[in-house]
């Protein structure tokens, strides 16, 4: 019997382990910065070569990218390396954000089901703060539109499944522009910015009583509601 010799893993290589597991494990969500490479080699107790050399690992993987004084940013599982062109044809052709919200329904409403049955308490406190952030901006009528898609994408976080938050987060990457004009013109009397936020609060609610089939047709209500007002506004647009 012939035993091979054992060979101690690099430095780096560790490192990459570990960032790598803290992305797949959804503790960074894609478009987040990692912290700057002196943090991480405090954090580490390494030297800053041997995060740079993790940090370039990664991005031959596709895991991260780095930019010239811009840090180190998480990447999505389901990116292009050619950009975005799922955002390039709903800029050009505003009727496919409506097939989009039709997936939507299909993959949300199953998110707020799986999330009822796995959100941990961080989640829920999360959710929680979001929902609270809507009611508190219903006075002024002050617009909610991060809070609504920061909510989504807890949601799909609190599944604690990568691929659905990967998923979410680059189909609300690709609709934001069209989703920012929707909300602009189409939310505006107070009635309106009520209804969205009772919508994310039988949500919240459903996921937190872990009533999952609750939480499903709550989210349903919500984005069939979502896909009827941005129907109404592409047909405006196309009449104009």
């Amino acid at each position: 019997m012939k035993f091979q010799p054992i060979k101690p893993k690099k430095v780096s290589s560790q490192i990459a382990d570990q960032i790598r597991s803290s992305i797949l494990a959804g503790e960074f969500s894609p478009g987040d910065k990692l912290p700057p490479e002196r943090e991480l080699a405090e954090m580490f107790g390494v030297s800053r070569p041997s995060v740079r050399e993790a940090l370039n690992v990664l991005a031959s993987s596709g895991l991260v990218m780095s930019y010239q004084g811009g840090g180190t940013v998480v990447m999505s599982l389901v990116d292009s390396t050619g950009g975005n062109p799922l955002s390039e044809l709903i800029r050009t052709q505003q009727d496919r954000a409506l097939d989009v919200i039709e997936v939507r329904k299909c993959m949300e409403s199953w998110t707020a089901f799986y999330a009822a049955q796995r959100a941990l308490p961080e989640d829920l406190r999360r959710m929680e703060e979001i929902v609270s952030g809507m009611e508190r901006n219903l006075e002024g009528l002050q617009p909610s539109e991060d809070l609504d898609a920061n909510f989504h994408i807890v949601i799909a976080r609190a599944t604690h499944n990568i691929v659905w938050l990967h998923l979410m987060q680059s189909l609300f990457d690709a609709m934001k522009e069209f989703q920012q004009s929707v909300w602009r013109a189409v939310y505006i009397t107070g009635e309106d910015h009520h209804q969205l936020y009772l919508h994310h609060r039988r949500v919240f609610e459903a996921i937190k009583a872990r009533d999952a089939e609750a939480a499903r047709d709550a989210m349903m209500e919500h984005l069939t509601f979502a896909e009827q007002r941005s129907t109404a506004y592409v047909a405006r647009n196309q009449a104009a």
